[in-house]
């Protein structure tokens, strides 16, 4: 085996919505543009292809094919783990997988290199499982869905033996990573694009929260915080499966913006008198890139977020609850507190997308040269 002839296959969960975990896939395509792409399925517009994909082609599962799939995969995920085993691999000898949900669960020959950069153990399957179950709305339904569940925590467990090297975006990831798997990982943040941006205009007293709106982000719990605080100014922008849920009833002094492009994320960041958000992240790159316009931040005090803000960038919250969130907010809102940008840059600066490809291409490669030395 030579290396100039290693052919490598890149899986992905699904290509649907934009956000982290397809930009680390648009980096690894950098580090490795000769790998071919497999996924669950893929409803990417051309620009998104030109965007994360280079504008390769990908390689699809079953589930591409079920009529609904575009809006209500989430409805699928108990086919998830047996679409993902009949991808077909076994033309190559390097697998990198991208997974937050069964990526990381392909089938491969006991030759077969697989490394997986890990953005999170599937969160319904383990520890936010009760987050999500919250959703359903009938005990029935509640019942079904908490028995798979159960069925994708067993399969998540067996299938990480299949990952010979585990890449973890967080130390908070590498932790889920040996409690829920027993595997050791390396941690390699995630790239973020760290350039300090200028501002448009002057600051402004609008908060802003800028995410998927799904479960797990707990959007609502912002919505209902500034619900009790009709003095105060909150914009959301973003979209997903709990928009309507979160329109239905949206109080005078919150503004949904809806998805909103880059130019006008950079507008309105850049004069929020600050960014909020309010899930468990495993990393999340929303926060950073919004310390990168010089505003701070209010999160809670959980998850990825405490490697990357500090006392000197945000202000945290210690618990998940509407009082707490009123508290910190308004406690913040009358501070005269001053946030510096070169306390900004200095938090944020090793995020960059650069020493991702630096990091990430020298480890793989270090795999990769010692899986062909144990061939030979």
């Amino acid at each position: 085996m030579k290396r100039e002839n290693i052919k490598i296959a890149l899986v992905h969960d699904w290509f649907n919505q934009t956000g982290g975990a397809e930009k680390v896939v648009k980096e690894i395509l950098h580090c490795y543009p000769e790998a071919d792409v497999f996924c669950l399925f893929d409803f990417f517009d051309k620009e998104n292809r030109e965007k994360y994909l280079l504008g390769k082609k990908t390689n699809t599962s079953l589930i591409q094919h079920i009529p609904f799939a575009k809006k209500r995969y989430r409805n699928l995920f108990p086919l998830f783990p047996s679409a993902i085993e009949s991808l077909d691999l076994r033309a190559y000898d390097v697998i990198i997988s991208s997974s937050s949900c069964v990526a990381k669960g392909v089938i491969k020959r006991p030759e077969q290199l697989h490394i997986s950069y890990c953005h999170s153990p599937a969160r319904y399957a383990w520890d936010l499982k009760d987050e999500y179950l919250k959703a359903v709305k009938t005990k029935i339904a509640k019942s079904v869905t908490k028995y798979f569940f159960g069925r994708l925590r067993k399969w998540d467990f067996e299938s990480s033996k299949r990952v010979d090297y585990f890449i973890a975006n967080s130390y908070f990831v590498s932790n889920r990573i040996k409690t829920f798997f027993n595997r050791e990982s390396t941690v390699i943040y995630p790239p973020v694009n760290v350039e300090m941006k200028e501002h448009k205009g002057e600051r402004s007293d609008v908060y802003i929260s800028v995410s998927r709106l799904v479960t797990y982000k707990n959007v609502e719990l912002i919505v209902e915080a500034f619900r009790q605080m009709p003095e105060l100014k909150l914009e959301i922008a973003g979209d997903g499966i709990l928009k309507n849920k979160i329109l239905k009833n949206l109080p005078a002094n919150v503004t949904y913006l809806g998805y909103i492009d880059d130019e006008t994320k950079h507008y309105k960041i850049s004069r929020a008198k600050a960014f909020i958000a309010a899930a468990t992240e495993d990393f999340g790159i929303s926060i950073v890139e919004a310390q990168s316009y010089c505003t701070p931040v209010i999160i809670p005090c959980v998850g990825g977020y405490i490697e990357t803000v500090n006392e000197n960038t945000g202000v945290f919250f210690h618990d998940k609850t509407v009082e707490e969130m009123v508290a910190t907010i308004r406690a913040f809102h009358t501070s005269n507190k001053v946030f510096k940008p070169e306390h900004f840059e200095e938090k944020i600066k090793p995020f960059s997308e650069e020493r991702f490809r630096n990091e990430l291409k020298a480890f793989i490669d270090d795999k990769i040269d010692k899986h062909i030395a144990s061939k030979q």
